[in-house]
């Protein structure tokens, strides 16, 4: 099926171009040679609130312009883009899974890092449980969620609790860090472990405890233009414009630190 919607998206973009060469467009239009057109960007899941709203500024600031979004995991969109999935820019949660999209000879230059993010505990509201540490979620009864270990949230939990000399048995791993969020949002677990910037998102219904062991797993996010992109200018303009400072204040209002 993925392979299927895979072919169906490139085909889509095909025909878009070919249309835009028939109404008369010029050589530069019709390989995505202005910011106008479509960007498509691969992006880490914890970038979802601050890239849709980075997205319509980009689109506000450049007329003509369409950003679509794929949020996942970071592993899993790496392996996307290096099986074949048309995309113009990879923003990735951590440089592991960059490195797989750049040895791969995908990237259009050097990824560039714009942001960085540290774990909390996240628990509902009000902290039933009282979790106050690390040490805290191995307690009778504590039921807790993480990221499985090849995405970034799973192996940035992995150095804190190896940090912090804790052993943790979770009772599900999530294949990206909303995955693990959610749990605690339905009350299926009593703590995960995400980032502090999507404990800030879903602060209605959630409560992010911060913890010390968290500075030893700081996440860098690089971000690169895609080698095979569509819309190459599109994808360098996007590039740049997270670069820029309305979109670092925006990265800084969600909680994410700057590179």
């Amino acid at each position: 099926m993925r392979t299927a919607v895979a072919v169906l998206v490139a085909a889509g973009m095909v025909a878009a171009g070919l249309a835009l060469a028939g109404c008369g467009a010029g050589d530069d239009q019709a390989t995505g040679g202005t910011e106008g057109g479509r960007v498509t960007v691969f992006a880490a899941a914890s970038l979802t609130e601050s890239f849709t709203r980075i997205g319509k500024d980009f689109e506000a600031a450049n007329p003509g312009s369409s950003v679509t979004f794929n949020f996942a995991g970071s592993s899993a969109l790496a392996n996307q883009i290096t099986q074949g999935a048309p995309a113009d820019v990879f923003a990735s949660a951590a440089p592991a899974n960059m490195t797989t999209v750049t040895e791969a000879g995908n990237a259009d230059g050097t990824p560039s890092t714009f942001a960085r993010n540290q774990l909390v505990i996240a628990v509902p509201r009000g902290n039933p449980k009282g979790v106050a540490s690390l040490t805290d979620l191995t307690g009778p009864g504590v039921k807790v969620a993480l990221c499985a270990s090849q995405v970034p949230c799973g192996a940035a939990a992995r150095t804190a609790l190896d940090a912090a000399g804790v052993a943790l048995t979770p009772v599900t791993l999530e294949q990206d860090v909303k995955g693990a969020l959610a749990k605690v949002k339905l009350g299926e677990v009593d703590a995960a472990l995400v980032y502090r910037t999507d404990a800030r998102a879903a602060s209605a219904e959630v409560t992010g405890v911060e913890f010390p062991e968290s500075a030893r797993a700081v996440n860098d996010y690089p971000i690169v233009a895609l080698k095979d992109a569509p819309n190459p200018t599109g994808a360098r303009a996007f590039v740049a414009y997270v670069r820029s400072a309305p979109a670092q204040a925006v990265l800084a209002e969600a909680g994410f630190q700057a590179p």
